[in-house]
C-alpha cells in the first residue's frame, strides 16, 4: 500500500477470511541511531550484499545492520 487511502480501505472489509499465510514478520526500529560504521570491501562483497538485501525487500545499510543484529544474537 502506498497511500493512507489504500490502507483505509483495506482496514475496513471483513479481514476474517484473510490468509495470513502470505505476510511475513516485519521488524521495528526503536533505537536511536546514534553511531555510524565506515569500512572498506571488495567491490564484488558489496555487490553481493547490495543483491541479497534487494532480494529481501531491504536497503543494503539495514540489511548489513540486520545481519550483525541475527549474529550477535545467536550467540
Amino acid at each position: 500500500m502506498t497511500t493512507d487511502d489504500e490502507a483505509e480501505t483495506f482496514l475496513m472489509q471483513d479481514l476474517s477470511a484473510l490468509d495470513f499465510s502470505q505476510f511475513r514478520p516485519m521488524p521495528f526500529e526503536f533505537e536511536k541511531k546514534e553511531a555510524q560504521v565506515n569500512m572498506r570491501v571488495p567491490r564484488s562483497l558489496l555487490d553481493s550484499v547490495k543483491d541479497r538485501a534487494k532480494a529481501h525487500g531491504v536497503p543494503y545499510t539495514r540489511y548489513i545492520r540486520m545481519l550483525m543484529e541475527r549474529d550477535l544474537a545467536s550467540k
